[in-house]
């Protein structure tokens, strides 16, 4: 299993109640992606050049407890739904000082050209292919 994403929430990430802002989940959701492809050896900065894009389709998020400035958080990532054109991915937000879940959320994307074209990445992609087909949860 990967390691899960953790880092502090950033004061510029507050709102005036002190809590962190609920657009960022949706930011620490594409954190948590990208560090996932770097454990699992395929970077995204690799995926991008070989001319592949990864659009977002759908965001979404449950907000279930605050984080507060300064707060520790990890992410952990499920890949749920994966046929080499759409990826589904869930999250689950929990504080590290307490292990209470504070957000979860999921999103869809699809694999594309850079003119936007879908594309099938399990026969010209297959390295790439592999990394979400081994890491779908069954």
């Amino acid at each position: 299993m990967l390691r899960p994403y953790e880092r502090a929430v950033y004061y510029y990430e507050t709102d005036k109640m002190g809590i962190m802002h609920h657009s960022n989940y949706i930011r620490i959701f594409e954190e948590t992606r990208i560090h996932f492809l770097s454990e699992a050896g395929m970077p995204f900065s690799e995926i991008e050049a070989q001319g592949i894009l990864m659009p977002v389709l759908s965001a979404e998020c449950r907000y279930l407890r605050p984080l507060r400035f300064g707060d520790t958080f990890t992410v952990e990532l499920r890949i749920t739904d994966f046929n080499g054109v759409r990826l589904g991915v869930e999250y689950t937000v929990c504080s590290k000082a307490t292990g209470e879940v504070c957000a979860e959320g999921k999103s869809t994307h699809c694999f594309t050209d850079e003119g936007l074209r879908p594309l099938r990445i399990k026969s010209r992609y297959p390295a790439i292919y592999r990394v979400f087909a081994d890491n779908m949860e069954h």
